[in-house]
């Protein structure tokens, strides 16, 4: 009798064993997974019916069916229905509109999608997800036209444009250039109006400036600016590297920057000074200048630039500089701004006001103040022995703010005057000359605004 509780006993907890081991198991299983698939839609809630969505899908038991459906006003739109026979761990898709979905004058849509995966559980019919992804149907492209613009730039020089965008979904518009580099415009007398100066770097052989428009269904449109290309040659100058020139100036940079340290060879010190640290300096100077303010202008004044009286230019804008020791080539860099020469610590006073974003020393520019004009225009005063003015002041024309002197990368007491757009040098004669001024810059807003206003009554 004993023996039988004994047995049955027994028995009834192997039942109870085989049944947690069997929980343990659905529980723990692949086969009896509970997760629902996941289910990813890379698309920012805007479609064109142009660019196919990407559908990713990802499931640990495998996907077994898929539907997306396509549902608007008029009814739901069944784009794609599949069942698999071995289920797949992944499944990338792209996304087409039907034929009829270009006709669709819905603005507002759902694209519905329902994916069961291959998982025993919940009775053997799998987890099921259902992901719903409302859509903006955008099939126009942005409104871009250019309202006015220089009629030339010339190489190393500047031009400006003024154009009109608008669109309801606009996420970004830019001028994009053949260099690289993108203007940004900024909002100009009236909305949806916007006005950008251009530059064309010395360094580049060409030039090419095309607006470009995107909304957030990705259409897009272009506009080409129309500019006549002047070529200007720039001096080259083949500098032969003197002993005492290396004893003295190189030697004396060589002990004050870092990047010199431990280099006892003065060939080899000017070469880092002329190529890497300049770059580092350069490099400060751009991200300071590359700026562009949104607010809204109406007007853009500017004085004729001549920020130092009685003054010779020893040095030209854009000379390619050409280093040679003993015959042998050294090393190379251009020149890009306008030296100025008096007096010995002769009053820099710029006839242009503005806002200090820069005043401390930079390397082979020595002391260096910059001013921010507007617009993206910045004024540039090089090797100054002293600084009158500090980071964030508002000076007015004509205010005394340095003096000219010999500090960083100068041999002898001047000014080295840069004149920059949206972080590209450009030449200081455009902006010293009267009549490129008011035909390049006066004219263009004049005109601009003239077209605006008679458009709009």
């Amino acid at each position: 009798m004993r023996r039988k509780k004994s047995q049955s006993s027994l028995f009834s907890i192997s039942i109870l064993v085989l049944m947690i081991v069997g929980v343990v198991y659905i529980y723990s299983s692949v086969m009896f997974e509970r997760e629902i698939p996941k289910v990813s839609l890379n698309s920012n809630g805007y479609w064109n019916l142009k660019k196919p969505l990407d559908l990713d899908v990802n499931d640990i038991s495998g996907i077994k069916s898929y539907s997306v459906i396509l549902k608007s006003k008029s009814g739901e739109n069944i784009l794609y229905n599949e069942e698999f026979i071995k289920p797949k761990e992944s499944l990338v898709l792209k996304i087409k509109p039907p034929r009829s979905a270009y006709a669709i004058k819905d603005k507002n849509i759902k694209i519905i999608i329902k994916v069961t995966d291959a998982s025993k559980w919940n009775f053997l019919k799998g987890n099921t997800a259902v992901k719903v992804f409302d859509l903006i149907i955008d099939k126009r492209r942005p409104k871009l036209e250019i309202i006015s613009h220089s009629y030339k730039i010339k190489k190393g020089g500047a031009a400006l444009v003024i154009f009109k965008v608008n669109d309801d979904n606009l996420k970004e518009f830019y001028i994009k250039t053949n260099f690289g580099k993108k203007f940004k415009a900024q909002p100009f007398y009236k909305d949806d109006y916007y006005i950008s100066l251009l530059a064309w770097p010395v360094t580049s052989k060409k030039f090419k400036a095309t607006i470009i428009a995107t909304d957030y269904a990705n259409n897009n449109v272009k506009r080409y600016i129309p500019l006549f290309l002047k070529q200007k040659k720039y001096k080259v100058s083949k500098i032969k590297l003197s002993d005492s020139f290396l004893k003295g100036k190189i030697a004396e940079l060589g002990e004050e920057f870092s990047e010199t340290q431990g280099v006892e060879n003065l060939l080899e010190q000017f070469k880092i000074i002329n190529e890497e640290i300049r770059a580092k300096n350069e490099k400060l100077i751009h991200e300071v200048t590359s700026k562009v303010s949104d607010e809204m202008i109406s007007d853009f004044k500017i004085n004729k630039m001549y920020p130092l009286k009685n003054a010779a230019v020893v040095a030209s804008f854009g000379d390619h500089r050409k280093y040679s020791y003993n015959g042998s080539y050294v090393s190379e860099s251009y020149h890009l701004g306008l030296d100025m020469a008096s007096n010995v610590q002769a009053k820099i006073k710029p006839q242009n006001g503005g806002k200090v974003v820069y005043s401390d020393y930079n390397g082979i520019y020595g002391n260096m103040p910059i001013i921010e004009h507007g617009l993206g225009l910045y004024t540039l005063y090089g090797h100054c022995s002293n600084v009158q003015i500090t980071l964030g002041d508002e000076v007015i024309d004509k205010e005394h703010i340095a003096n000219t002197g010999k500090s960083g990368y100068a041999m002898g007491d001047h000014l080295h005057f840069g004149v920059l757009i949206q972080g590209i040098e450009v030449r200081p004669a455009e902006w010293m000359d009267e009549t490129w001024m008011q035909l390049n810059i006066n004219d263009i807003i004049e005109s601009a605004k003239n077209i605006i206003d008679s458009g709009e009554q």
